[in-house]
């Protein structure tokens, strides 16, 4: 059984300066209907206590993670989950979509505190905008702000890190429950089972109904 997720590395992270951690965790990248959708935690890391039977999404039951999203809220400094569209993910491409799902749940979260430093988890820092040259930053009038925060990865963070665990069960959890409602309207796909990933049975649903505008219709469906 794998080791619960544990506060070092924020721990770790505010011995060095950096008071509010926040943990960045992502989910539904490889669905082929639905959003995807990005959960951040952000706690004191000087004072944050365990949190007991958090961990990654994937390894609890659906009623488990369901009961701890208060705890969590509760748990957390702020907390905020935010989503793009298949629309966005067609038009600007899975990366583009992550930051800016991403963005949408930094900012709502950051109206009530604002994070010094930001865990992602996996090892592509897909949050911070791309660099730019001069020329094309001249043209747009300037380059960017910078963020406010700085910007880890970190593979397994899910895992390891409590504040990243945490925010993937509340992005798990919010996107699931979007996905169960659209499956109301839609029956057909079983998106309140299978969430919008391609089983057997969904991409055979596409086959004989053809696609939705919940659907990610730039992606290989079938």
């Amino acid at each position: 059984m794998a080791a619960s997720p544990t506060l070092e590395w924020e721990r770790e992270l505010a011995a060095q300066g950096y008071k509010f951690v926040a943990g960045c965790d992502e989910v539904g990248r490889g669905s082929l209907a639905g959003p995807v959708s990005v959960g951040v935690v952000i706690i004191d890391a000087a004072t944050a206590t365990e949190l007991p039977g958090v961990k990654d999404s994937k390894l609890l039951r659906v009623p488990v993670r369901q009961a701890l999203v208060p705890a969590i809220i509760d748990w957390a400094a702020a907390s905020a989950v935010g989503h793009s569209t298949p629309a966005e993910i067609d038009a600007f491409g899975l990366v583009a979509a992550l930051r800016l799902a991403g963005s949408r749940a930094l900012a709502q979260a950051a109206a009530t505190l604002i994070p010094d430093f930001v865990i992602l988890d996996g090892n592509q820092d897909w949050l911070s905008e791309p660099e730019v040259d001069l020329f094309t930053a001249a043209m747009a009038g300037g380059a960017a702000e910078p963020a406010p925060w700085a910007i880890q990865t970190r593979i397994k963070a899910d895992l390891t890190c409590l504040s990243v665990a945490a925010a993937s069960v509340l992005a798990k959890v919010e996107r699931d429950a979007m996905m169960t409602e659209l499956s109301g309207a839609f029956p057909v796909f079983g998106w309140d089972s299978n969430m919008g990933y391609g089983t057997a049975a969904h991409r055979a649903a596409i086959v004989e109904h053809g696609p939705t505008d919940h659907h990610r219709k730039s992606w290989r469906l079938v």
